[in-house]
């Protein structure tokens, strides 16, 4: 059972780091059920594509939340957080396939949408304090079984549906509720997180704590957004537009998001050994020229492309999230929830712009402006602090 014992948590606790994840990974495959059930939704409930796009808002909405979850988990005990999200996504989510009526479904993924924030912002405090000195190695970890989601979720969906049916898949949610049991029985006497209970330190001052951090991040986030945003929400369209071939389009963007869970895997880890500012320059480096070789090059040298611009683009993640930890001062979760809010907000404004590109240059001049952007990012790297300083 874990301690509360801050010296006996400044070593690295493998199997509560590996539970995390695995939570992380069952997580997160039940909140990317939305896009593969999507056209079922469609036909059931004779949605417009509109109302249909408007789902994906309204469960990113209490994204703008974060910070405020952030501080009040910096305030009271997180774990409870953690325990009870795998469950109160699973539930809303599993749901959405016997909803009567539209309403009935952006209700339920608007409470999905609060669980997953409520999940996502405390956790890597939780993988910090657990990691000890090795926190690139936890959040690499912790990360990998969030990118194994996004790659398995929709598989599962489809699968569940096929089985029982889009009004029968419900039961599916017993997984979500057992990951919470499993949850509380390793954790429940876990105090693995600062609290802040008599200091109340504001959102105001942890901004002013942090913004040093935060500034330089925000602008990387930005450079690599356009290519990650470019490649995630367009590969598919830009190689059924190469190629005439709709499997190969799919098999894209998984090799993709499969070659970035080895990027999340071995970043972290080597982040702790070399240094986080390195590794994103690394990364900084690699994924324009990735992008650009994806793009220009022959038949293999694309495949290498895409594989490298998978390790690169989708290996920051656990580097940044360390960052943030090491530098967090005394509000931990409320700068994780900043950081994860500046996230979000880029990447959803990034994605709208990159369409609108798109529309005008032509898929493939948008991946090469994109490389190119993601290469404005690098003099930021130089603004933010080594580890630990």
């Amino acid at each position: 059972m874990l301690t509360t014992s801050h010296q006996k948590t400044a070593c690295f606790r493998l199997p509560e780091v590996l539970l995390l994840s695995l939570s992380h990974f069952i997580h997160d495959v039940y909140s990317s059920f939305l896009a593969p059930l999507l056209p079922l939704l469609i036909e059931k409930l004779s949605m417009s594509l509109f109302q249909a796009g408007l789902l994906t808002t309204v469960m990113q909405i209490p994204a703008l939340m974060n910070p405020y979850i952030g501080m009040l988990a910096d305030r009271i005990s997180l774990r409870y957080f953690v325990i009870m999200a795998p469950m109160m996504t699973a539930i809303p989510m599993s749901l959405i396939g016997v909803a009567p009526v539209y309403g009935v479904v952006a209700l339920l993924l608007f409470a999905a949408g609060i669980s997953v924030a409520v999940f996502h912002v405390p956790a890597p405090v939780m993988i910090a304090r657990l990691a000890g000195p090795r926190k690139g190695l936890g959040m690499s970890l912790f990360m990998t079984g969030g990118e194994l989601a996004r790659a398995t979720g929709p598989l599962v969906a489809v699968g569940a549906v096929s089985l029982w049916g889009l009004d029968g898949f419900y039961p599916i949610m017993v997984v979500g509720v057992a990951t919470t049991g499993l949850l509380f029985w390793r954790l429940r006497n876990a105090e693995v997180a600062f609290h802040n209970q008599e200091s109340r330190i504001s959102l105001t001052n942890t901004w002013r704590q942090t913004r040093h951090l935060l500034r330089p991040l925000a602008a990387i986030l930005i450079a690599r957004g356009f290519m990650h945003g470019s490649i995630a929400a367009f590969l598919p369209t830009f190689i059924k537009a190469q190629s005439g071939n709709l499997w190969l389009a799919g098999a894209s963007l998984t090799l993709f998001e499969l070659s970035g869970v080895g990027g999340v895997l071995a970043a972290g880890a080597l982040s702790d050994r070399f240094g986080r500012r390195r590794l994103l320059l690394i990364a900084l480096l690699g994924g324009p020229l990735s992008v650009w070789a994806f793009v220009l090059g022959g038949s293999w040298i694309r495949v290498v492309g895409l594989i490298c611009a998978g390790i690169f683009l989708l290996s920051t993640t656990p580097v940044m999230l360390a960052l943030v930890q090491e530098h967090a001062g005394d509000s931990p979760a409320a700068a994780n929830g900043m950081f994860m809010m500046i996230s979000f907000m880029a990447r959803s404004a990034i994605v709208v712009v990159v369409g609108m590109m798109a529309d005008r240059i032509g898929l493939k001049n948008t991946y090469l402006f994109s490389g190119a952007v993601g290469l404005l990012g690098i003099p930021f790297i130089m603004k933010l602090p080594e580890n630990g300083r």
